[in-house]
């Protein structure tokens, strides 16, 4: 994570936006700013990774699960990451960034994260992440107690 002062923002913006349930979406508005640029002058392909880190710490934030994995010490780890770049992300624009859980399995959590400037999709990606302990990888469904969540795998 090398967006600090990102990070540090939406950190203290948490606690008073809207809780969130497992399930739902969690939107972020950001700008492009130059330090997000490649040579070509839109967002550098690794800066959309970056970014999804925040997205999913806030998810995590808002639906009140950061409390208990600091309590716990879990960290959350990403298992692997597929991303489709569909519309560069130009300086200075705009974008939103939305992150929801699909489905859960073991100790996997599979997420939806996708970039919008406008209504226009830029680039959606889907990932697979797991919470860490110390004494190894977290089921799921122990997270989802921790959260007071659901218990079965969405219907979709």
């Amino acid at each position: 994570m090398n967006l600090w002062f990102r990070l540090l923002y939406q950190l203290m913006l948490a606690p008073w936006r809207t809780r969130l349930r497992v399930l739902d979406s969690a939107s972020l508005i950001m700008r492009c700013w130059p330090t997000d640029l490649d040579l070509n002058l839109h967002m550098n392909n690794g800066r959309y990774l970056t970014l999804m880190d925040l997205g999913r710490l806030d998810l995590v934030a808002r639906t009140g699960l950061l409390k208990t994995m600091l309590k716990r010490r879990w960290r959350p780890v990403l298992g692997t990451a597929q991303i489709r770049f569909l519309k560069p992300i130009g300086p200075g624009q705009l974008f939103r960034l939305e992150t929801r859980v699909l489905d859960w399995e073991g100790k996997w959590f599979n997420m939806q994260q996708r970039f919008y400037v406008g209504k226009v999709l830029a680039a959606e990606a889907t990932v697979k992440a797991l919470f860490l302990g110390p004494a190894g990888s977290v089921p799921a469904e122990e997270v989802l107690q921790a959260l007071k969540g659901l218990q079965a795998n969405p219907p979709w």
